[in-house]
């Protein structure tokens, strides 16, 4: 297995794809790559439909993937608020891999059967299959792709990002091999000799108590430990500091155990969700999820510092459960609102990253959500950072 990474700030898309595509083929000896993956900043849009000749042409890869973004990220480098195309490319022995794209009305309904969803991106009956997903977020409903994926290959790991640099309908761009694609979703499939390592981190810390629910209805939230969120929230203000109650008037979320084995939550077991309502009549507040009785619950406070405290927890525990092959590659998918417009300054994710994870080739794109695994489901996130760290299944 070999991964190269590479990223160009040239204005023109035809050089910076050339100048992506050399080091590529430098750093892979000459082999021809079987994965290739590509992303344009929107300042390319207007040369959007030539960019999967221009990749195929350069690099005669087996099969690409990519699509437009606010920012791009390559060689471990973030590119934002101007042009920016970045590049990776994979040699991976051993690994079958298929392309796919889907529209929203070609989803099955949600009581269709697990072999809906094979036939719909047309791969046969392996529970274990790895997922690539970059997807519209204004023509398809991104969580309900991901849930049905998930159901059908419970085994294997779904991480990606919904396309950015757009603002309506029809903005955005979807790359599939020789295709360009404005709506829907596009995907690649992998097996074999691959395994796929995620840290999504959230951004977010817990404060106060952890809390069970004890009356909710859909994502409406009545009661944590018998009391109403209103008293545990006035509890929570009076021990917070004065910098936390500040946050908290701003940057409240409610972080959300969705694995009902789980006692003692720790960093990574919670889905953290925004809190996009409050009901002062019935004391109730409205949740970005849905919610069962019984869930174990904290409330979470965002802000740069937590960010970057929760990133460095979640690479350090990686890091310290796995030995990373010098042959890897990551991905990384960041939301619109981090990098420089949450840290004032560009590369604090990256290079927190290579500072931790070492060198590894690190491309990626800065997303409209992110998709990535919290315990043993995939979710659509915001204000995240999801990795993909690929490496062999059986080293050598």
């Amino acid at each position: 297995m070999k991964w190269s990474s590479s990223v160009s700030e040239n204005e023109s898309l035809v050089e910076a794809i050339d100048e992506c595509a050399s080091k590529v083929r430098e750093d892979l000896g000459g082999d021809l790559p079987d994965l290739v993956v590509g992303f344009a900043s929107a300042e390319h849009e207007a040369e959007y439909g030539n960019v999967p000749h221009l990749i195929n042409e350069a690099l005669n890869g087996r099969m690409f993937i990519g699509c437009s973004g606010g920012g791009v990220i390559g060689e471990g480098r973030e590119v934002e608020h101007k042009a920016g195309f970045a590049l990776t490319a994979a040699v991976l022995p051993d690994v079958q891999l298929t392309s796919f794209h889907v529209e929203d009305g070609a989803m099955p309904d949600g009581d269709a059967p697990p072999d809906s969803w094979k036939d719909m991106i047309d791969v046969e009956a392996d529970t274990s299959l790895h997922f690539l997903l970059l997807v519209d977020p204004f023509s398809i409903r991104g969580e309900y792709l991901v849930m049905g994926l998930d159901y059908t290959f419970p085994a294997g790991v779904k991480i990606g990002g919904l396309a950015s640099g757009g603002r309506q309908p029809g903005d955005n761009a979807l790359f599939i091999d020789n295709q360009i694609y404005r709506s829907g979703a596009v995907g690649i499939t992998m097996r074999g000799d691959i395994a796929v390592d995620t840290i999504v981190a959230q951004g977010c810390r817990p404060v106060g108590e952890v809390m069970h629910i004890t009356s909710c209805e859909g994502n409406e939230l009545f009661e944590v430990d018998g009391r109403t969120p209103f008293e545990v929230l006035k509890d929570l203000f009076a021990m917070l500091s004065e910098r936390d109650r500040e946050l908290a008037q701003h940057a409240l979320f409610l972080g959300i155990v969705m694995d009902e084995l789980i006692d003692e939550p720790r960093l990574g077991d919670f889905l953290v969700r925004n809190i996009v309502g409050v009901d002062p009549r019935c004391r109730a507040l409205t949740i970005g999820e849905i919610l069962k009785e019984g869930q174990t619950v904290q409330f979470h406070l965002r802000d740069a510092q937590t960010s970057v405290e929760d990133l460095d927890a979640m690479m350090t525990q990686y890091v310290d459960g796995h030995t990373v092959p010098a042959v890897s590659g990551a991905l990384m998918f960041s939301c619109l609102g981090r990098g420089s417009y949450l840290y004032g300054r560009p590369d604090q994710d990256t290079d927190l990253f290579r500072q931790i994870l070492g060198p590894l080739p690190l491309t990626g794109f800065f997303c409209n959500g992110e998709i990535g695994p919290v315990n043993r489901s995939t979710y659509l996130h915001g204000y995240t950072n999801s990795f993909g760290i690929f490496r062999p299944k059986n080293p050598v």
